[in-house]
């Protein structure tokens, strides 16, 4: 067993604007696990929110170099509770590695993964496709640019109802809503009502992640379904959203990749709430990986490969909102070979 690491900057398609960031490049790392003529790849992204760097998962997973290339683990869970102990304070680092592993498995194992953990293909939610925070224009033409019949909005600004309103004008697509913590519980019990006639599916964190009391009014008295991401980060939170809303939306850098997130939905599961999966502005690798969860999933939001211009790697693609797998078994994802370090 051998552990590789590759670096590369993502250039997004337009600048990418929400709540509390914009970018234009995006930092990331793809972890590789070679075994013989198998390998196995996985993904994280920096993160200036969390404090995530390239550099800080390197680190981390170097000191775990003699561990991970060792034989003390022979599946992807094992592999991630040996890891935990040592990576729970930097969970992105723990996501490539877990991604990297599962896909390893399973491409031994002459399997897709999600043949691997007995699920079926039959029935897939379609992802929807982001437009970031900008002018209303400007919105509007990063539609026309992509059509898609499933957008996810990002919102946070002054006008939020109008810039909904000027959409809806130029499409019949479906509208999911992301305030990322930038309302109150006021305006989003205001707005709910508004945005359904609108053609609003759902509001996902409208709220700060701390804001419990409000949760629970707009919980009890919103006209929309509300989702939890900022207020969902690992499995014991899925616990803490019940009761303030109605779904989850799991983000696999912030949980600590596949292994736990399957938990987390499980959890999700038990107390009636929907299931949604994030992505981040990544390359296939990750966004494959992602869609080894699709037969569990209420929603999905993988469209990371969508919002960059120079993806290094292959794997799942899409045919207007649809997901098709790769060819390949275990995650389907494969680096080009001119992007390897």
């Amino acid at each position: 067993m051998r552990l590789f690491f590759h670096r590369f900057d993502l250039r997004l398609k337009h600048t990418f604007t929400i709540a509390h960031d914009s970018r234009d490049v995006q930092p990331t790392l793809v972890v590789e696990l070679q075994d013989g003529h198998f390998r196995g790849f996985g993904e994280a992204t920096s993160n200036k929110y969390y404090g995530i760097t390239l550099d800080s998962m390197v680190a981390a997973l170097e000191a775990l170099r003699p561990l991970i290339e060792s034989d003390d683990w022979k599946t992807a869970e094992s592999l991630w509770d040996l890891a935990h102990p040592h990576l729970k304070d930097n969970p992105f680092a723990q996501c490539a590695l877990d991604e990297a592993a599962h896909d390893l498995v399973a491409k031994r194992e002459g399997r897709k993964l999600y043949e691997r953990w007995g699920l079926s293909p039959d029935h897939l939610p379609m992802t929807n496709y982001t437009i970031g925070i900008d002018t209303v224009e400007t919105m509007v033409s990063k539609m026309q640019e992509l059509p898609w019949p499933l957008y996810k909005i990002k919102l946070g600004t002054s006008d939020d109802l109008a810039i909904i309103r000027e959409l809806r004008r130029h499409t019949d697509a479906t509208f999911r809503v992301d305030a990322n913590c930038a309302w109150t519980a006021e305006q989003t019990i205001a707005f709910a009502p508004e945005l359904k006639k609108l053609g609003v599916e759902f509001i996902e964190q409208p709220l700060k992640a701390t804001d419990w009391d409000g949760m629970k009014r707009v919980y009890a008295e919103s006209a929309l379904p509300v989702l939890a991401d900022e207020s969902c980060i690992v499995e014991s939170d899925v616990d803490k959203c019940a009761g303030y809303f109605h779904g989850i939306n799991i983000k696999l850098t912030k949980c600590g990749g596949l292994t736990p997130a399957r938990r987390m939905i499980a959890a999700a599961r038990r107390h009636g709430m929907t299931v949604m999966v994030g992505c981040m502005n990544e390359t296939s690798v990750g966004i494959s990986a992602i869609g080894q969860l699709l037969p569990l999933l209420d929603y999905v939001d993988m469209d990371g490969t969508l919002l960059i211009t120079n993806d290094p790697a292959t794997g799942v693609t899409f045919d207007f909102g649809r997901v098709i797998y790769a060819a390949e078994n275990g995650t389907g994802a494969r680096l080009n070979r001119d992007s390897t370090d």
